[in-house]
């Protein structure tokens, strides 16, 4: 297995997916980028390519130095209509946008931002991915507005409705870095949370490692994060995977496979903690004995 880097030939998302391949998405700008003072939130317009360019430079090379095949461009509520309606909400204005992308050539990778009760109007998950694929996406999934565990029970379902119909895709996910199995239909905006408190739901780079692994074992071959997703998590993701994709990434260097690395600590009980099962089984504390674990969705 190589150190770091990755095979040399340039190939279409679809030949790497048609080959079994896996590709390793993006994480998070908008709410990245509002913490490092570059974006205002609210409407959360993409203003930092403008106003803070070498910002977003530094976030996609450190997105690509942890393992990302793919960067996307940084162009979210950059439309009035987008900012009156955050698209894809619902299955109808993705398959919309399907037929319209359709006409250019290219492949269509289709997600949208619903969990496992489906879109506003209450069309199933399953049937969502179905309506993507009629309508001509190549890839599907989800992205945004729920943790790991959530994304993926939304993804089964969504395997489940193409298996059912009688077609296939590739699949897509794309979840928050936070915690949020107590969102509701609308997701982690409707937490109480939102946007300002949301570090204690931080995913651990081992959940991540854990989500990572879970979605390949369901079939997932493109696997990337959206808000709260820092380079570190995509690190994760191309670390747990590191085995099937031949290689490790750059960001590597420096971290040692489970905490290898604490090895080298000179304190026995921290040595203690330099193995995978430590990591895997750990029930992280918050530091927060007078906060409730979950919250009350305000809408």
């Amino acid at each position: 297995m190589a150190a770091a880097g990755g095979p040399g030939a340039k190939k279409g998302i679809l030949e790497r997916l048609e080959s079994g391949e896996v590709v390793v998405g993006d994480g998070s700008f908008l709410i990245t980028l509002e913490k490092r003072g570059c974006v205002k939130a609210g409407l959360w317009t993409p203003e930092a390519v403008a106003e803070h360019p070498d910002a977003v430079r530094q976030l996609h090379m450190e997105f690509l130095r942890a393992g990302s095949n793919v960067m996307q461009t940084f162009t979210f509520s950059a439309s009035e209509e987008n900012m009156e309606s955050k698209y894809f909400e619902h299955a109808e204005e993705a398959v919309w946008a399907v037929e319209v992308l359709k006409e250019s050539g290219k492949p269509v990778a289709a997600t949208m931002c619903i969990g496992p009760e489906g879109d506003m109007r209450d069309v199933p998950p399953g049937e969502c991915a179905a309506k993507l694929v009629r309508a001509g996406a190549a890839i599907v999934g989800v992205n945004c507005r729920f943790g790991p565990r959530t994304s993926l029970k939304t993804m089964t379902l969504m395997k489940e409705g193409l298996q059912a119909a009688g077609l296939t895709a590739h699949l897509m996910v794309q979840s928050l870095g936070f915690h949020t199995p107590d969102c509701g239909k609308g997701g982690f905006v409707d937490l109480p949370e939102y946007p300002f408190a949301l570090e204690p739901r931080l995913a651990t780079r081992w959940d991540i490692q854990n989500y990572a692994r879970e979605a390949y074992n369901l079939g997932v071959r493109y696997i990337g994060g959206c808000c709260g997703f820092e380079p570190y998590h995509i690190r994760a993701i191309a670390e747990e995977l590191a085995p099937e994709r031949g290689f490790w990434p750059p960001a590597s260097d420096k971290h040692g496979s489970w905490g290898s690395g604490l090895n080298m600590h000179t304190k026995p009980w921290i040595r203690a903690r330099a193995r995978r099962e430590y990591w895997e089984n750990l029930l992280p504390a918050s530091g927060r004995p007078f906060c409730p674990p979950l919250s009350k969705p305000d809408a």
